[in-house]
């Protein structure tokens, strides 16, 4: 991080807005060279200021932010793109602000996560402007962020008996491996099709940049994004206010 008293500059998205007092703004950013950091925007509530557009939540900007003691402050700030606009609706809203959230969980505080903002951002690009399925989307976004944070589900073959696959194999949520219809399954399992494994070793192992380059059915992606999110949840042992509100309105 920047020392104290010095000016930086840097891009980021806001994930956390809150506003202090009648004009001020504190806000949660995961930039691209420090990760997440908190810091005040004054006056950004102010019709004429230059500073609101830039530090409203989901956006991407430019910032320059003064430290003084520990105390963060952006001087100047411009926004880059915007992740949600006028007439966007409820269910778009929620689901960005849940990969807001687990950006807030899993990112990391005074260092560099360069690719797991660059997935939040691309999720929230296929989410709002190519406005691919929304589910898929999430579970891309869930299952690729337990990756990078350590929660790396086996996807190789059952872990009992080696077989690659099976028409029908099942994933277990609480440890992350595959077993095959012929093995014992243990506590935890869930069945999943050949379509379902498929798109998962997908999410896995490609590259980034083939991350988002497959298609599956509405119906394997609604099942697939209930078992990334009970995956996440229980690998990390957290709960997600914004996934069990976005959960209730879609129910």
């Amino acid at each position: 991080m920047a020392e104290i008293g010095t000016r930086f500059s840097t891009e980021g998205l806001v994930i956390k807005e809150m506003n202090v007092g009648e004009s001020d703004r504190l806000v949660t950013l995961f930039t691209r060279d420090y990760g997440i950091l908190k810091a005040f925007a004054s006056g950004a509530k102010s019709i004429k200021s230059k500073k609101g557009a830039a530090t409203s939540l989901l956006t991407y900007s430019n910032f320059t932010i003064q430290r003084k003691k520990e105390t963060l402050r952006i001087t100047e700030a411009s926004p880059i793109a915007l992740f949600f606009g006028v007439g966007s609706d409820i269910e778009t809203l929620s689901l960005s602000q849940y990969f807001c959230e687990l950006a807030y969980r899993f990112g990391t505080t005074g260092t560099p996560n360069i690719e797991m903002l660059r997935l939040i951002l691309n999720s929230l690009h296929f989410l709002t402007k190519e406005k691919r399925y929304s589910r898929l989307i999430k579970a891309i976004t869930e299952l690729r962020i337990a990756v990078l944070s350590g929660y790396s589900p086996n996807l190789v073959a059952c872990k009992s008996c080696g077989k690659f696959e099976d028409d029908v194999m099942y994933f277990n949520v609480k440890d992350g491996s595959l077993c095959c219809s012929e093995c014992e399954r243990e506590d935890g399992t869930v069945a999943i099709t050949l379509s379902q494994l498929s798109a998962m070793r997908h999410i896995v192992y490609s590259q980034f940049q083939k991350l988002y380059s497959f298609e599956i059915s509405d119906t394997n992606a609604d099942r697939l994004s209930d078992i990334t999110s009970r995956y996440i949840t229980l690998q990390s042992d957290q709960s997600f206010d914004t996934l069990n509100f976005y959960n209730s309105i879609k129910e």
